[in-house]
This record gives C-alpha cells, sequence and structure tokens, in this order.
C-alpha cells in the first residue's frame, strides 16, 4: 500500500517514523500476516483445547492483561524482529515500543516509551476488527492516566485523549478479523453444539463435533473450532472418516470437505467456500433427480450428487475420493 493511500501518512518531520511505517508496508503490505498473528494470539489466550472457551469476556482479568505480552512476542516471532535496547523491537535501527489495547485509543503509555515511537495496536473478536499504526509519544500531548496502583501511587503512565487521535498514523485501520465462528453463531445453535453429548462420558466432544457440522453448514470451519468442541489432543479424529464426523454423518447425507485437493474440487463444484488448509465445510446432498437439473452436480462413487433441499428425503452420502480426482458434470 503506498504512503498516499494510508488513512493519516506520516509526513516529512518524522523520518524515523516514515522509516518504521515503510518497513512494515513493506513486509506486510495488507497486513494479512499481522492479522493472522492477532487471530493466533487471541486463540492461543482462550486455549479452547483445554478450557472450551471462545469468548474473549470468559478471560480471567490477568489473562486479558497478558494479551499485549503475547502480542508483542509473537509479532517478534513472526516478523523474526530484533529486541530493541530499551524498547520491544529494533526497526531499521530505530527503537520501536509495542502497545496493545482492547478498545481503540486505550493504549497506556509508560514514562520510559515518552518521545519514543509506539506500534499500537487493537483488536476485538466482537466487532471481527483491527487495527495498528505508529504513535510518536508526545510527552507534551499525552495526558496522565490518573490510575491508582494497590499502594496507592499513580502508575505513571499516560494516555491519548480524543483531540489527540490523529496522532495515530495508520498501517491498517479496522481490518477485518478472521471470524471466531462459535462467538458468532446464533444463540440457538450455538447452544445445541455446546449441548450435544450432554451427560455421555465417552465422547462428548465427539458429539458437539458432530452436532456442529450437522448445523453449520456451507460455512468453512477452521480447526480451532473443531479443537475447542473435542477438547483433547488429536482433535482432526473428531472430524475424519474412522469413527469421526464424515463417517457419522453419513446416513444423513452430510458431506464434509477438508482440504485435501480432491476435497476442494468437491466444494468447488458444488458452489461451496473452498476450504483452505485445517479447514472444513459441510453439505448435505442426495443423488441428482430430474428436478435438479439447474443444480451444481459432482460426480462421486459412479452417480451425480447436488446439494440437497429441505423436503428431499436424507440419503446416505457418498464417500469423498482421497487419492483420485472427483469429476464435476463439466468433465
Amino acid at each position: 500500500m503506498p504512503l498516499f493511500d494510508l488513512p493519516h501518512p506520516v509526513g516529512d518531520d518524522d523520518s524515523e517514523m516514515a522509516s518504521v511505517q515503510q518497513y512494515w508496508l513493506t513486509v506486510d503490505p495488507a497486513g494479512k500476516r499481522f492479522g493472522r498473528v492477532l487471530r493466533d494470539t487471541i486463540d492461543q489466550l482462550l486455549d479452547g483445547e483445554h478450557t472450551g472457551r471462545f469468548d474473549w469476556n470468559g478471560l480471567h482479568k490477568t489473562e486479558k492483561t497478558h494479551a499485549g505480552t503475547l502480542i508483542e512476542i509473537n509479532l517478534l516471532r513472526e516478523f523474526e524482529l530484533n529486541s530493541g535496547l530499551d524498547m520491544d523491537y529494533l526497526i531499521r535501527g530505530i527503537e520501536v515500543d509495542c502497545k496493545f489495547s482492547q478498545t481503540p485509543y486505550g493504549w497506556m503509555i509508560p514514562p520510559e516509551a515518552l518521545d519514543e515511537i509506539c506500534l499500537v495496536v487493537w483488536a476485538d473478536d466482537w466487532q471481527k476488527k483491527w487495527s495498528a499504526g505508529l504513535l510518536r509519544a508526545n510527552r507534551t500531548k499525552l495526558t496522565t492516566s490518573g490510575n491508582v496502583t494497590k499502594k496507592g501511587n499513580r502508575d505513571g503512565k499516560f494516555r491519548l485523549t480524543k483531540q489527540d487521535w490523529n496522532l495515530v498514523h495508520w498501517l491498517w485501520h479496522e481490518q477485518p478479523l478472521e471470524e471466531n465462528l462459535l462467538l458468532h453463531l446464533d444463540k440457538d445453535t450455538q447452544a445445541a453444539i455446546l449441548a450435544a453429548g450432554a451427560g455421555s462420558k465417552r465422547s462428548p466432544g465427539q458429539a458437539k463435533v458432530n452436532e456442529l457440522f450437522r448445523r453449520v453448514q456451507k460455512r468453512r470451519v477452521n480447526r480451532t473450532v473443531v479443537r475447542t468442541l473435542a477438547q483433547q489432543k488429536d482433535y482432526m479424529k473428531r472430524v475424519r472418516y474412522n469413527g469421526g464426523a464424515r463417517e457419522k454423518l453419513r446416513n444423513e447425507g452430510i458431506l464434509i470437505c477438508g482440504d485435501y485437493p480432491n476435497h476442494q474440487v468437491v466444494a468447488k463444484t458444488l458452489g461451496l467456500p473452498i476450504p483452505q488448509e485445517g479447514e472444513s465445510v459441510s453439505i448435505r446432498v442426495v443423488e441428482a433427480k430430474p428436478h435438479h437439473a439447474c443444480r451444481p452436480r459432482v460426480l462421486l462413487e459412479g452417480r451425480y450428487w447436488v446439494e440437497a433441499s429441505p423436503e428431499d428425503a436424507r440419503e446416505r452420502a457418498p464417500l469423498l475420493p482421497e487419492t483420485k480426482k472427483a469429476r464435476s458434470s463439466e468433465d
């Protein structure tokens, strides 16, 4: 993204900030890697595999406070940054501090970061948005926070007041945060999935994964969702054949396409979102009949299959190909 297209480009009066800005827009022009780090860090904090959590509001206060540190570390690793002598990063020989807030413009700047460049970041799972920008922490413009520590002392940190929000030079502003699927399902669907397998000692996780693919069709489901519901080490086992949802839901006519190339062909042919690495997409199918003439169809097990309508009776779904390419009606 060229500098003149930025919401608030850096001027010529701050060559250091312009250099840091140029660095970020060179290594990650669209912010895709940066956004992925934020998504992964939030998921890391939620730790769905061990806790079953998927809502930021379910985190403990100390965990939310730790988010900034994790984001700082995960960005350092993703972009192979050097640590600064006094600040978090050294970018093109320039000290840069990293600050995260759960709300826009809510960053707390410590005294040691005054007059330094700050990489300021916020992300909101409910809004499905994130932003990151650069701020020169001007000591003449920032306002003391007024927060009081447990010992009764002022914490000495500074914040931006509304009239100084324009001090932030956005790198990426209000970008879409990859959706936390479980969080944004309607409440009835969410409740049905979480209640599946209740009271079962054998495999409550499998029941939840089955209900997920039964109720949430034609949408990409990433491995984090499966991990949170299955709550086990080999969580993707709950999706596969040999006892997983692909096998369990066959009698209901449900196909679950994964990220195998052959599965992607099936998904594309049926007009589904194409599952990417670690993703799955489900759909209920029936064998094609004359009244299905206008629907996309795919050839599996020697017969053509189409997406089922609510009025179509259940039919046992075909097996998805593992090694041979699936064929569409155009082949």
